[in-house]
């Protein structure tokens, strides 16, 4: 079933990542309902009022970090279908295989260059626009 408007949550500690992200899809935002969050508390708060659609996850956050928010998530019955993009600077390894294995659907690091940055946030936004979500 198609949906209007994709429900993104991005969960997002960093004020100027948040902006960075929110200016790389100033021109599309239309077709998004977007909702953040700081930390990984924050986002179960916002999930309990509204179910997104795709999750933007940074990994290193203060509180509940993102690989403890994705774990809990992905254990829950109820919100594990959820697909989760990792936004990060992390390209440990250790990190992406352990993203991996916990059920996320993609790992995109964070360039340096703006441009860079905003023509993979669009691409990401572009794919998960594309796919039909189930209403659950």
């Amino acid at each position: 079933m198609h949906k209007e408007k994709l429900k993104i949550l991005l969960v997002e500690d960093d004020r100027i990542e948040i902006l960075k992200f929110k200016r790389s899809v100033s021109n599309i935002i239309n077709d998004y309902d977007l909702s953040l969050s700081n930390n990984g508390k924050e986002a179960f708060i916002e999930i309990d009022k509204e179910i997104p659609d795709l999750i933007i996850l940074d990994l290193n956050m203060p509180d509940t970090n993102g690989i403890e928010f994705l774990t809990i998530l992905k254990n829950d019955e109820e919100l594990k279908h959820i697909p989760v993009i990792i936004l990060t600077t992390s390209n440990n390894d250790k990190d992406i295989s352990e993203c991996y294995r916990l059920g996320i659907a993609g790992y995109v690091l964070k360039p340096l260059k703006y441009d860079d940055y905003e023509s993979k946030i669009k691409a990401v936004l572009r794919y998960w626009s594309l796919n039909e979500f189930l209403n659950l």
